[in-house]
């Protein structure tokens, strides 16, 4: 699983675009920023005892460097967060994409955890082991972006969808059986084509 772009998780059912509720959470009435919603999460994580070192935020929001979110980037398309962390030893995740900001969709994984930390304070630590075993995380399937051979950053002339047709049509001209290529691999570019287009819209 990648910080960027997002790794969805495996079994966790995506909303259509056009479904997103606007912003719903905010700071000091100015819309919250990726940067406040992270710490949000980090903060809420922290506890349960779960430290920041073992915990991937997993957005189509790009980083710099240190971690920190690049300044002046326009709203991904798929506002999608995806939080990963490790808790009783098994991998764990916890994934939104209701609302239209990633800011607001790592907002509502902070309040959901503060829900879940919540029945623990009123003894239900047993309904709240079960609630975490329920957020254990699948293995992840292969990502589109890899089998596609994909660059982080797409040429400012095309969109993220030119880019990924573009190595679709490269990666299928050499693999297809007609050409000498390998069945097997031919499906596997197939396949992550069509994961491509659900995510970034046919």
């Amino acid at each position: 699983m990648t910080k960027y772009p997002l790794t969805w998780p495996t079994g966790w059912k995506r909303r259509e675009s056009h479904r997103r509720d606007p912003a719903q959470f905010s700071k000091d009435k100015r819309p919250l920023s990726v940067y406040d919603g992270t710490q949000r999460v980090l903060s809420e994580l922290r506890r349960f005892g779960v430290v920041e070192s073992d915990t991937i935020i997993s957005t189509n929001v790009q980083l710099r460097r240190d971690g920190l979110p690049l300044s002046n980037q326009a709203e991904p398309s798929d506002p999608g967060v995806a939080v990963y962390w490790k808790k009783y030893g098994k991998d764990q995740v916890m994934a939104t994409d209701t609302y239209r900001r990633v800011a607001d969709n790592l907002a509502a994984i902070a309040a959901s955890l503060e829900a879940i930390r919540a029945i623990e304070r009123h003894g239900g630590s047993q309904i709240m082991d079960r609630a975490f075993l329920g957020f254990t995380a699948l293995p992840a399937p292969e990502q589109w972006r890899d089998v596609l051979e994909m660059p982080q950053d797409a040429p400012t002339h095309k969109t993220v969808r030119e880019v990924a047709r573009d190595h679709y049509m490269r990666l299928a001209k050499k693999h297809h059986p007609d050409n000498g290529g390998n069945a097997e691999q031919m499906a596997r570019i197939n396949r992550a084509w069509s994961d491509a287009q659900r995510e970034l819209g046919a």
